[in-house]
């Protein structure tokens, strides 16, 4: 997934897709400077690593982000190494009030 995550065409098609899901190859490849093979390559990327599902309507294939993988990377790699921080501050802020 973090292979994924590094390329920024990648994110970019990933903030697309937050903006709106449901969208077509074609509908991003308006918003992207890339031919329409390059855009097919990152998204079966993003979508081996799970951050795109596809869904069929008609003859459309629609794009949609799955924002569990990233969540969970929050959760292992990002929270805990803020909740420190973050009751830091908490205290600080009572402390300070205290002595008012």
């Amino acid at each position: 997934m973090f292979k994924a995550l590094a390329d920024p065409t990648r994110r970019r098609l990933l903030d697309l897709l937050f903006e709106a899901g449901g969208r077509t190859q074609t509908d991003l490849e308006s918003h992207i400077e890339m031919s329409r093979y390059g855009v097919a390559k990152h998204l079966k990327v993003l979508e081996e690593a799970g951050l795109v599902v596809t869904r069929r309507n008609g003859r459309e294939k629609l794009h949609h982000l799955n924002p569990v993988p990233i969540q969970l990377i929050h959760e292992r790699w990002i929270d805990k190494y803020t909740q420190g921080r973050a009751a830091a501050l908490i205290e600080l802020k009572h402390e300070l009030e205290d002595e008012r």
